[in-house]
């Protein structure tokens, strides 16, 4: 069966959803249940985006991108510089 990747903010609308059906009464497993989630999803997201609100979340995701960007150009740079200083020493 084939997983459905949620957007992140689908994710906060369906931790919203189930924080009004737990106030109206409902246990926490019908609740998680009625989006079409399992428990184990339903508190690693509420680990990760509980509390967020969906500009907070999507601000969250582009800086990840960004972040990752410059972990990539920083890994490069400094391969680059690796090879530069071998080449300067005259050891290949």
């Amino acid at each position: 069966m084939a997983r459905k990747r949620y957007k992140p903010e689908e994710i906060v609308a369906k931790l919203r959803q189930v924080d009004v059906l737990v106030s109206q009464g409902q246990s926490v497993v019908d609740a998680v249940r009625s989006i079409g989630v399992t428990d184990v999803t339903y508190y690693r997201w509420r680990s990760e985006f509980g509390g967020l609100k969906t500009d907070q979340v999507k601000r969250m995701k582009e800086l990840e991108v960004e972040n990752q960007r410059l972990r990539k150009a920083v890994s490069d740079l400094t391969l680059d510089k690796l090879i530069l200083l071998e080449a300067s020493r005259g050891t290949f």
